[in-house]
């Protein structure tokens, strides 16, 4: 799809040229812009329209001065409604109404999910557990069936329809197995009266979770501390991507940037030589 798309990037340049007359410089600035947002952007089709999202690109550009981040996102959306006139259903996700990220996302640290953990109910740890070593998203763990479960790996439903397979620790799964034989669920692995238990519901048993040591925690942190655990342990990132079911590698960079900052601040605690007291 990528590829598609970037070669409509080049026939935008020409329409720009041809058809609205724009400058050598202008339609320069409008590819320029365009090539190195399809290097970060995420495409996905779904409904028969094809979803970008702009979130990695918009996180990659949030240093910039607010005015070169407006014209980068600009060209993205008149090149969205050139696409859209010539019959592609495109779809602009995490535009203009959703603030540009200034700070990476926060993971949890394994000190304070283990502790967490320690207070929970079976329930509670199993849903703590499963977003934490299996890195799922909120909607994933909803529709988590028990026909997706076997001996060492779960079957995810992820973003898009789209199928991956996660390998599963010992432990966790005994836990599932516990939980199944002491629950009984029918479908899901989750149920309140024979139906999924909602979103709202796992999240709610998660703020709870973590209420009980003062942290205030989402879901998609969990996921986030799946990611940079990986990668700290230099997992390689086209498996952390595919494990995450990122469709783009440059999505699962984010994670990189955070481990880096985290190996900073970590240093900067550390090290004899930080900090003011360090000559006493």
């Amino acid at each position: 799809m990528k590829k598609l798309i970037d070669k409509k990037r080049k026939d935008f340049c020409e329409y720009l040229e041809n058809i609205r007359g724009y400058s050598d410089l202008s339609i320069k600035t409008y590819n320029d812009a365009i090539r190195e947002a399809l290097s970060y952007i995420e495409i996905l089709e779904e409904n028969g329209e094809i979803i970008f999202d702009l979130m990695p690109f918009r996180l990659k550009i949030s240093e910039l001065n607010s005015k070169t981040i407006s014209k980068k996102l600009s060209a993205i959306r008149s090149f969205s409604e050139y696409l859209n006139e010539k019959g592609m259903k495109i779809v602009l996700k995490s535009d203009s109404s959703v603030k540009v990220a200034k700070t990476l996302p926060k993971p949890i640290s394994h000190k304070h999910i283990v502790e967490a953990l320690s207070f929970a109910d079976e329930q509670e740890s199993l849903v703590v557990s499963l977003l934490y070593t299996l890195g799922l998203r909120i909607s994933e763990l909803e529709k988590l069936k028990l026909e997706d479960i076997s001996e060492g790996w779960v079957r995810v439903l992820g973003k898009g329809s789209k199928q991956r397979d996660i390998p599963i620790l010992k432990n966790i799964k005994d836990d599932i197995d516990s939980y199944i034989q002491n629950n009984n669920p029918k479908v899901f692995l989750f149920e309140k009266n024979d139906e999924a238990l909602s979103q709202n519901s796992l999240r709610y048993i998660i703020a709870k979770v973590f209420k009980r040591i003062n942290l205030k925690v989402s879901p998609h942190q969990l996921r986030h501390s799946y990611a940079t655990e990986l990668l700290n342990a230099n997992a390689p990132i086209a498996d952390v991507s595919e494990l995450l079911g990122h469709s783009s590698m440059a999505t699962t960079q984010i994670y990189t940037k955070l481990g880096s900052a985290l190996k900073k601040q970590n240093y900067n605690n550390s090290h004899p030589l930080c900090g003011v007291n360090s000559a006493e």
